[in-house]
């Protein structure tokens, strides 16, 4: 069975869907931003010390460990698809894209006390960092998508999948 690529910005809830659709599926679950954490400190800390080059490079390997794996559920840090080589790998598994919203997306992320991990993306407010970064990053998300869904119906997205997935669609 091909991995589960969930993608989209950050707050779009790829970590608590992701958690879900694998119990459901009785897969295993990898967070690359929490694999991340656990090789790298923070990355907000690791970009300070070493930028976002360093951080996009360290992002590609632990996407490309994953990736050798298969029946997996990843949920991909939300600038993953920045880069052609991890599209490719993404494009080798089955990729949702998890469409939020800005409004919806700056509501979640200012609700989520750990956020003061992550650096700003683009040094401005928050509301504007997250259209700038939408505009940016949206069509190389549908350009990996095999499917999108509305990230405000998490259920939805578990069921769909879960179905598709025992029913031997991908």
């Amino acid at each position: 069975m091909r991995n589960i690529y969930l993608i989209g910005p950050r707050g779009c809830g790829k970590t608590t869907i992701g958690k879900e659709l694998a119990d459901r599926l009785d897969m295993p679950f990898v967070d690359t931003d929490a694999v991340f954490l656990d090789r790298h400190g923070t990355i907000a800390d690791f970009v300070a010390h070493n930028g976002w080059d360093a951080f996009r490079d360290a992002e590609a390997e632990i996407l490309a460990s994953i990736a050798d794996r298969a029946g997996t559920v990843v949920g991909c840090g939300g600038g993953i698809v920045l880069r052609e080589s991890n599209r490719e790998l993404l494009r080798k598994g089955f990729c949702v894209y998890l469409k939020a919203s800005a409004d919806e997306l700056a509501r979640r992320l200012r609700a989520d006390p750990s956020q003061e991990q992550r650096p700003s993306l683009t040094g401005n407010p928050l509301d504007d960092e997250i259209r700038q970064v939408l505009q940016e990053r949206e069509p190389l998300y549908f350009d990996c998508a095999n499917l999108v869904m509305k990230a405000s119906e998490p259920w939805r997205i578990v069921d769909f999948v879960a179905e598709k997935v025992k029913s031997g669609f991908f």
